[in-house]
Parts: C-alpha cells; sequence; structure tokens
C-alpha cells in the first residue's frame, strides 16, 4: 500500500485535496499538505497527522518554500498535482480575459512550477510517481467551458509529455480525471452564488464526492512499481459525460 511513503498533496485545504491527505495519512504515509489558506489547512493537518506548507504555487516563491521544506525533510515517493480550479460558465463570445488567465495560472503553471521543482527529490530514491489531478473536462468539451476546459487540456499534456521524456526513469506519471464531483467549494468558487451552484447537482443521484477520487489516486499510488495506471477517468453512474446527465 502506502505506508511510509513520503507523499506531497496540493491544494490540500479543501475537497478532493484534503479527502486524499486524509485517506493516505491513514494508510501510514507520512503527508505534506500544501495549499494557500492557513488555517484551514492547519485544521486538516491537525485532523490528520500531516505536516503542512502554507504557499502560493502559483508562484515561483511558494514552489520554492515548498520545495526547501521537501528537501529539508527527507526524500520524496509522489507528487499529487490536485491545485486547481474553475472561474465562471461564459461562451467563448463573452469570456473574461481575466478568468481564463487565471485559470491558466492555477491549473497550468501550478502543476508544471511545481512538478519541475520536485522532480529531483522524486529521481533520488528508487522511484516516484507523479500525479496530476485534471478532470473529464480535459478530455472532451462542453459550452459554456471552453476557458476550463482548455486549462485542463493542457494540465494533461503535461502529463502526457513528461510520461514521454521520463520514460526509462523509475518515475510514473499518472492523471485522474474526475467527472462531477460534489465538493464544498468547487461549484461555488466557480460561478460565485450558492443557488448557482446547488443547480450544478440538482436531481443528479449521487453525484462523486472528493473521498471517492482520493480513493482512486491512493489506488494508483499502491500499485506495484512496474504498473502504471497512465488515465483513469472517474465518474457518477448517472454522468455519461461531460453534456448528458440524468437528472430526476
Amino acid at each position: 500500500m502506502n505506508s511510509g511513503k513520503r507523499i506531497v498533496v496540493t491544494g490540500a485545504s479543501s475537497g478532493i485535496g484534503a479527502a486524499t491527505v486524509r485517506l493516505l495519512s491513514s494508510q501510514g504515509a507520512q503527508v505534506i499538505a500544501v495549499a494557500r489558506r492557513a488555517e484551514r489547512l492547519a485544521a486538516v493537518a491537525e485532523e490528520s497527522g500531516a505536516e503542512y506548507v502554507v504557499a502560493d504555487l502559483s508562484s515561483d516563491d511558494g514552489v520554492a518554500q515548498l520545495a526547501a521544506a521537501v528537501t529539508a525533510g527527507g526524500g520524496l515517493d509522489a507528487l499529487v498535482n490536485n491545485a486547481g480550479g474553475a472561474r465562471g460558465a461564459d461562451p467563448v463570445e463573452h469570456a473574461d480575459v481575466d478568468q481564463w488567465e487565471e485559470m491558466y495560472r492555477i491549473n497550468v503553471l501550478t502543476t508544471l512550477r511545481t512538478t519541475k521543482a520536485l522532480l529531483p527529490a522524486l529521481r533520488e530514491g528508487e522511484g516516484g510517481d507523479v500525479v496530476v489531478v485534471t478532470s473529464t473536462a480535459a478530455h472532451d468539451t462542453y459550452p459554456g467551458g471552453a476557458g476550463y476546459v482548455a486549462a485542463k487540456h493542457a494540465e494533461r499534456v503535461i502529463a502526457n509529455n513528461l510520461r514521454l521524456e521520463l520514460v526509462g526513469e523509475p518515475i510514473r506519471v499518472i492523471e485522474i480525471a474526475p467527472g462531477m464531483v460534489k465538493t464544498e467549494e468547487f461549484a461555488l468558487r466557480r460561478l460565485g452564488d450558492v443557488a448557482a451552484a446547488e443547480q450544478v447537482y440538482a436531481g443528479v443521484d449521487q453525484p462523486l464526492v472528493a473521498d471517492d477520487v482520493a480513493e482512486a489516486i491512493a489506488w494508483t499510488l499502491s500499485r506495484p512499481r512496474h504498473v502504471n495506471i497512465d488515465s483513469l477517468t472517474i465518474r457518477p453512474v448517472a454522468q455519461a459525460s461531460n453534456t448528458v446527465v440524468a437528472r430526476r
């Protein structure tokens, strides 16, 4: 399993990131939880027993701070790139360029910066893992989703390219692509309105929850070293695609 592994989880203050910290910690991993929001992150760390680093990974300084903490504490077995998010749901014609830039920064460039900085630590041991949590938006598109779709497609390309570039090295590159996941913040932060956020999940019988995705992440990390789960798509049964969803 994942006992004894040292694992960095980004975007760890809520949702999928927090659930992943809790699960990996319960399996005996030494988890370093990373996020910007100090109070929420400290609560997750206290509950799970994880270490934590308060840092903005969309900046070079924040990534350097994380890399220094990793180096000071020993080796590294896995990096879970979970930080990111969606902003807005406008059609291309009315796109908010600032929101597109923010999505590219928090999804694509954060994954790029963090992976670059921690690859040396992952190379030091007998083998390491890079997990990139994208979305089914990285595999298809939908009306009103172009900005998020573009960012997640780009993030997926990082994973796909990295896998080719590292072939022959004992480093696995894993993509986790969740579909509809109901968390406390994702839709709310995207739409900025509680009622609008609730409508995203209205009538859907059992959307995924953060724990479902955390279990998928932990499972891929626990595979024998010769097994690489290149890409794992996970959706609720009620969701057949980004646009086809059964609602009561």
